[in-house]
This record gives structure tokens, sequence and C-alpha cells, in this order.
């Protein structure tokens, strides 16, 4: 942690992040149990670069993205827009993202993003979270999950959690489906200094939330990687991998600011799922599991 008088910059930001990303690689291997990473440095031809880490066909994660960066130059028009500038402006933007499809349709998919962008204005903010999306819905692992995000957010401020969770339900929401991603979790984006929280506060609350990551979901990998399945399952978690994709594609902003600034596509659609199906007019089952996790893919769902 960076001391209250010391000045929090980019380059110890940048530091936590691949810090980050490193322990982040070992726990999943360890809990995997067979799976490696492999690291593939780049480039970006508009200023900086990153390093994604790759694995797949592991024991329990069939591919699975964690990627750092720390890019910057010449923010687009679309950028400007967004931060109602009007002038030219340079950006540095760096941060970690994770994506994990697993084999078993009985493991969740799990997201996490953690980043800090700046601006030559003087602009400079925090944003991230961690969503879930399990392929069957179970009540008491929803909670779990939601509690021990509520926990992180509340060593900080005892409002995080009211704010995150529902905007994590509006930002993972699919629209033309009606329908959650997943169980949601915590968002949050644009959170500035202010003279009651500190650019310091605001990074020890962001580093929390990485270093949650690890812990949340080698506790999935776990508990659940032995639980039996069949063919049924296997065919609806390729359905709702293609509910992944559809957001990742349509509606997610990360995907759209990697491609407007002329990221590393292959680094930006590192969290497509190896395989996705979709099926004309599929229709769930009455009173399957199927349908019970549709009727929970929903906003304003009270996990804690």
């Amino acid at each position: 942690m960076v001391t209250e008088t010391e000045a929090i910059t980019k380059e110890q930001i940048t530091a936590f992040f691949k810090d980050l990303q490193d322990q982040i690689c070992q726990s999943l291997e360890q809990a995997d149990g067979g799976g490696k990473f492999r690291e593939d440095s780049w480039q970006r031809p508009g200023g900086g670069g990153g390093r994604s880490r790759i694995m797949t066909n592991g024991t329990v994660i069939e591919k699975g993205g964690v990627g750092f960066s720390a890019v910057h130059g010449e923010a687009t028009e679309a950028t400007l827009r967004t931060l109602n500038l009007t002038e030219p402006a340079e950006f540095y933007a760096t941060g970690v993202s994770i994506v994990l499809h697993p084999h078993s349709p009985l493991v969740p998919i799990i997201h996490m993003n953690v980043r800090y962008f700046e601006m030559s204005t003087g602009h400079n903010w925090f944003g991230g979270g961690i969503d879930l999306t399990p392929h069957y819905v179970v009540e008491e692992d929803a909670s779990w999950f939601h509690q021990s995000l509520k926990r992180v957010c509340d060593r900080h401020d005892p409002t995080y959690y009211t704010k995150f969770k529902p905007w994590a339900d509006d930002y993972f929401y699919i629209p033309h489906r009606q329908e959650t991603r997943g169980i949601g979790g915590i968002f949050f984006d644009y959170l500035k200094p202010t003279e009651s929280c500190s650019k310091k506060d605001l990074f020890d609350f962001v580093q929390d939330v990485g270093k949650a990551f690890a812990p949340i979901y080698t506790h999935f990998m776990h508990q659940n990687r032995e639980l039996a399945y069949g063919e049924q399952e296997k065919v609806w978690q390729l359905l709702r991998r293609g509910r992944y994709v559809e957001f990742n594609l349509v509606w997610d902003r990360g995907t759209k600011f990697g491609l407007e600034t002329n990221g590393r596509t292959e680094s930006i659609l590192m969290s497509m799922p190896p395989q996705a199906n979709w099926v004309y007019d599929f229709r769930v089952e009455p009173g399957s599991l199927e349908e019970k996790t549709q009727a929970l893919l929903c906003k304003g769902k009270n996990w804690v």
C-alpha cells in the first residue's frame, strides 16, 4: 500500500497491475492442477503494450485469459465526447482483465476488470468490477459470491456495495434478450478523487477488488469441479456461452474501447469462449433447472 503522504503515480498503479496478473495466474494454475498459461507480449502501434496470458484445455479451465495492458496515445473522438472535451488530448490506460470459461457447465464463468485511466488534461479515474455467470444459478452460491464482494466493499465504504451492485445489474444486461448476463456482482467506473475520498483511498479499494478475485474463483473451482453432468447440461452451457458472446460483442464498452483505440484484436477478444451455440427460438422445459436459471437472470435480485 502507498502511504498517505506519497503521491499516487501511474507508474505505481501499473506496477501493481502487473504484479496482480502474476499472482492471479499462479493461483489459477495451482487450483487447476494441469493447465498452464502461455504469455504473449505485444506492443500497441499507437503507444504502450501488454501481456496476454492464455490457458487452454486445463483440468478445470477450458479457456481462460488474464490480460495486463498499459497503453497510451491520442484520445479518440468518441472518448473526448464522453468526457465533454473539445480539444485533442493524450490518454494513458492500464489494467488487468480476466475471463475464464470452464469445461464443466457446473463451474461458472467469471469476469474481472480493474483499470486506471489518465488524461493529459488532468482527468483521472478508476474503474472495474467482478461479475459471475453461472450456467446454472445456485442461489446459495450466488449469495456467497455477493457476500464476498460486499465484505470487500464494506472495508472501504459502507455505501459501495449498495451503489456498485445495481450498477452491475444495469451494465451486465442484454437488452435484446431482456435478461442479465449472469448474477452480476459489482461494477464501478469514473471513480475520481474527492475531498472526502483521496486517490490513495480509491487505489486501495481497487487493489482489494483485484486481490479478491483468486480466492473467490478458486473456491468455485474446488467446490464444483467433480460434480457430475450430462449432455443436457453441455447443450445448455453452449447456449449460455452464446449469450455471453452477444453481450461482449454488442454491448460491452471495454470491447468497443479496445477496438476504437486500435488495440490488439486477439487480446480484446480473448474473452470469447472456445465454443458457443445458438438454437433458433430455444425454449426451456417447464419446471426444469434451465427454467429456474432463466427466471433468476433479472435485475434487482437481492443476494445478500
